[in-house]
């Protein structure tokens, strides 16, 4: 969803207001975009001047009149120059607000009357719970000084207000369960946290042995770090670190709630508390192959592994000759998938050393553009190159540390059947029966339009569509050119309703105000929205269509839409989501009728950004940050570690 603030003029100021993204690249008339909400705007100041002006306004739908002034009113107000054509903006990336934190209420926590431990919920656990200490020691605790969320702190005051035992300490010692939780704690980079999050330091001797007191409280304040810190990484290995609504306006989630309440029974029942930990990071096979690639690119690091390099000055062609071959035929086989290493396995092995562009190593480098999304033409060109090469170690790090935290915020379990849209990669695939079944290009919204990162489902395929045309083409791209030429939609096959009542297009002033009047494109060969689309009802207005503009699937970056996607086979992605054959999706679309068909069963889609994602084969491929977002999700990470500091 777009936004826009219309500015104050002589009459009247319009408020910012909720707009459809558009799906389409700025091009008048034959560009596809999604339906929209159409909005109010300002006729000139210029046009009110003319008495003759406004009585022909009064005649025109969709005209919005000002309040009638006398003419030195009107003289008063006359302009110098015609106010600016009103714009719609889209969302924006904000400075990111981490949840702040409170102290902990600990003065229930040393209640004489405790006695007694608290067992697990048998649903959650079938363990029994450690044994309860001592109320002396206890005592100390509502001394200790404990900053938490709100959230969490709400977790620890119930836990230990109502008494329940104690998890890291028997008797006056650090226990092996506690020692074994740090140690976890200690490793959250493997899993793609910050360990300083979750640092907790070991309880200090006081000065005098025989400070009993002194002892208990550093036990005490060590036994609620431990479980606050505890709390925080459980949280944060579900849901995520950061809040991605929190990010930019085109993150759109329902963030993921942890019962802390459970984790803390859980916890002091389970006698292996590793494995319980460790078990609450996402197990899907594609966060396991993220977190397998960080685990080899830092031993990599630690190794010392040279980086590849590869120097060309413009475009290597079949037939040439190179001294960078060698190298080019190095990095396909550090990068290159098992299916292509082992297809391509003699050439892989003979050409270590070539210079001349055979058409054995034009075969080897068509299969690894192919594998990478890219035009496979076998022309070694820049965007090769940096497929090849690839990023700096430390640029692929830190793309998995924020492809495994975006991870978390999608379903654990994406589901047998769905459709992944990836927008750094410009793919689209559909899995069904857990493996990938078709994958296809996409033109993407470009930076200024960009598409949202957010699930849905999948209900509708809508054959020959209408195009309803978003109020912020009308505004950016029509108007300039409706104001100099009424007829301008009449003559492009357009239809133009004012409160649901067809008009010509040079009969609206548009001047004026367009709240009632919808412009729309019939099904036609020239429909923007081509031969069909693939619904999945959301508030941005996204979806999946055809296009007339086929050439754009031939570029390697295809940012180039309004937002919406477009695909390079619509055909057969109907046909998977229908579950039918493309010929029938054919006889469909030559029936030449607009018709919208239900799918069988809702698909979810995840409509992704992700700069690292392994392929179906589990290798990890990585994508330029086409519109930046990393860095806003690595400054909410820093932003958070900034917060928790403060405990």
């Amino acid at each position: 969803m777009t936004g826009m603030t219309f500015y104050m003029t002589k009459y009247r100021s319009v408020g910012a207001l909720a707009l459809g993204l558009m799906c389409s690249v700025a091009f008048l008339g034959a560009q596809p975009a999604s339906a929209g909400t159409l909005f109010d705007f300002l006729r000139s100041n210029k046009l009110a001047q003319s008495p003759g002006r406004q009585a022909q306004q009064q005649a025109l739908p969709g005209v919005a009149m000002p309040m009638a002034t006398s003419p030195a009113q009107e003289a008063m107000a006359a302009p110098s120059e015609p106010k600016p054509l009103p714009k719609v903006t889209g969302p924006t990336y904000y400075t990111y607000k981490a949840d702040g934190l409170r102290l902990v209420s600990t003065a229930r926590f040393a209640d004489p009357v405790v006695t007694g431990a608290v067992t697990a919920e048998p649903s959650e656990v079938g363990l029994a719970p450690s044994p309860s200490d001592g109320l002396g020691q206890r005592r100390t605790m509502s001394e200790a000084r404990v900053m938490a969320p709100d959230d969490i702190a709400k977790a620890l005051e119930t836990y230990y207000g109502d008494g329940a035992p104690l998890l890291w300490v028997a008797g006056e010692q650090v226990t092996d369960k506690a020692r074994a939780a740090i140690d976890v704690l200690n490793a959250a980079a493997d899993v793609g946290l910050d360990p300083r999050d979750y640092a907790v330091s070991l309880p200090t001797e006081p000065a005098d042995p025989a400070d009993a007191e002194g002892r208990a409280r550093g036990l005490m304040q060590f036994e609620l770090d431990l479980s606050a810190r505890m709390l925080a990484y459980v949280q944060d290995t579900v849901r995520g670190r950061v809040d991605p609504n929190r990010i930019s306006g085109y993150h759109d989630f329902k963030r993921k709630t942890v019962n802390l309440a459970g984790v803390m029974k859980v916890a002091s029942a389970s006698p292996d508390i590793a494995a319980y930990l460790n078990s609450r990071s996402p197990s899907s096979p594609q966060f396991a192959a993220l977190k397998a690639e960080l685990a080899k690119l830092r031993a990599e690091q630690g190794e010392g592994a040279q980086p590849i390099s590869i120097t060309l000055t413009g475009a290597l062609k079949p037939g040439g000759t190179s001294d960078q071959l060698p190298n080019i035929v190095a990095a396909i086989a550090r990068s290159g998938s098992a299916d292509l290493k082992a297809a391509h396995a003699t050439t892989l092995a003979t050409a270590t050393a070539a210079q001349d562009y055979t058409p054995e190593i034009v075969d080897l480098v068509e299969a690894f553009q192919k594998e990478r999304g890219l035009k496979p033409d076998g022309v070694i060109g820049q965007a090769t190159v940096r497929a090849l090469i690839g990023h700096s170690d430390g640029a692929k790090q830190q793309k998995l540390i924020v492809a495994m935290e975006q991870a978390r915020w999608l379903p654990n379990d994406l589901g047998s059947r769905y459709v992944f849209i990836n927008q750094p990669a410009f793919m689209v695939y559909y899995h069904n029966n857990n493996r990938e079944e078709l994958s296809m290009r996409t033109v993407v919204g470009s930076k200024a339009h960009q598409t949202f990162f957010f699930e849905d489902e999948i209900q509708t395929v809508e054959f020959n569509p209408f195009w309803g045309v978003p109020q912020s083409i009308i505004i950016n791209e029509m108007l300039p050119k409706l104001r100099a030429d009424p007829g301008y939609l009449d003559r492009m096959g357009y239809e133009v309703a004012v409160n649901g009542q067809a008009v010509s297009s040079s009969s609206v002033n548009w001047y004026g105000s367009t709240n009632a009047i919808s412009v729309r494109q019939p099904p036609s060969g020239d429909n923007a929205l081509g031969e069909l689309k693939i619904l999945f009802p959301n508030s941005h207005a996204i979806y999946m269509h055809d296009t007339p503009q086929k050439s754009f699937f031939k570029k390697d970056m295809r940012a180039l839409s309004h937002g919406c996607v477009r695909l390079s086979d619509p055909r057969a992605m109907a046909a998977a989501v229908l579950g039918t054959s493309v010929d029938d999706v054919a006889k469909q679309i030559a029936a030449g009728k607009n018709k919208a068909v239900a799918v069988p069963q809702k698909i979810p889609v995840y409509v992704a950004y992700f700069t690292a994602w392994p392929n179906k084969n589990d290798k990890v491929e990585y994508f330029d940050d086409v519109y930046g977002r990393d860095d806003y999700v690595v400054k909410a990470f820093e932003a958070t570690t900034r917060a928790r500091e403060q405990s």
